[in-house]
């Protein structure tokens, strides 16, 4: 399978167990117009079309060009729809509780909001067991803010980044690392990959496989307000540490996903979570 597109896995939509038949010609057209759409950017949604289309292909029957559309864009329905490439700000975080987020811990008999809480502007993250709150929406091509500080003991936390896949501990994705002295480090979670400094990280043998920083620490002390800028354009991803580029990446896996808040040793709060498009970063 060519880099960057993860196994496809099973299809656990009513829709997408249909059987039909259709010319391969018809099914390229709408391979072209589904997963080719750019917004799309879901190596996993690209994937799954491509296998549908081969199981199409083998079918002899004629067309029938409306009912495959009608399946593959099911398809794309059950990966959560189009990532949304932001034209203005949007507010992810809008100070008060979780609307338009999913709070996650596979531990059992955990009431999440037992670990996460929001209120006056701050999200308050207890750090224990181990899950994340992640958007619902998928993004594609945005500058991502947020700001942390540790308010006890300085442990670990990250920014999942292009995350899809089920939820559980960890999906797959690529992490913004915010581990208490290697913010800006990458981590590659579950095969995804990332080419640093002209060699390509990926290893698909490892379940997490670490990028360190370019530069020292550029964090603040604990109980201060540290921020992150990550640029994510296209396959390359820049991480930011209070104003300075810790690391950039290029040829990622994938493009697009959810984006997601680690709860993941000790209390940490988070504030000023945003995303905006990638040239008002400059400004």
């Amino acid at each position: 399978m060519p880099r960057g597109h993860p196994p496809s896995g099973e299809f656990p939509c009513l829709a997408q167990r249909c059987t039909l038949s259709c010319t391969f010609g018809e099914c390229l057209v709408l391979y072209v117009l589904v997963a080719g759409d750019r917004h799309i950017a879901d190596p996993v949604t690209a994937s799954m079309v491509g296998k549908v289309i081969m199981e199409i292909r083998k079918m002899k029957n004629a067309a029938c060009g409306i009912l495959g559309l009608a399946l593959l864009m099911s398809i794309v329905g059950c990966q959560g729809g189009r990532a949304v490439r932001p034209d203005e700000k949007i507010d992810l975080f809008n100070g008060k509780d979780f609307t338009g987020w999913k709070l996650h811990v596979d531990a059992e008999g955990v009431d999440t909001a037992d670990v996460w809480s929001a209120a006056d502007g701050v999200v308050k993250c207890k750090g224990v067991p181990n899950g994340y709150m992640r958007t619902i929406k998928k993004y594609t091509d945005y500058v991502l803010h947020v700001e942390w500080r540790w308010t006890g003991e300085p442990t670990n936390s990250g920014v999942l980044l292009h995350a899809g896949g089920a939820d559980k501990v960890w999906p797959r994705t690529i992490e913004a690392q915010l581990k208490a002295g290697s913010a800006g480090d990458f981590v590659l979670i579950n095969g995804t990959g990332i080419t640093v400094n002209g060699r390509d990280m990926q290893d698909t043998s490892k379940q997490y496989v670490s990028i360190p920083k370019k530069e020292d620490s550029s964090e603040v002390a604990a109980g201060q307000w540290n921020a992150y800028d990550i640029l994510c354009k296209g396959d390359t991803i820049s991480l930011y540490v209070n104003g300075v580029l810790q690391n950039k990446g290029s040829d990622a896996t994938d493009t697009a996903g959810w984006i997601c808040l680690q709860s993941e040793g000790s209390e940490i709060e988070f504030r000023n979570i945003y995303v905006k498009p990638i040239d008002l970063y400059f400004q």
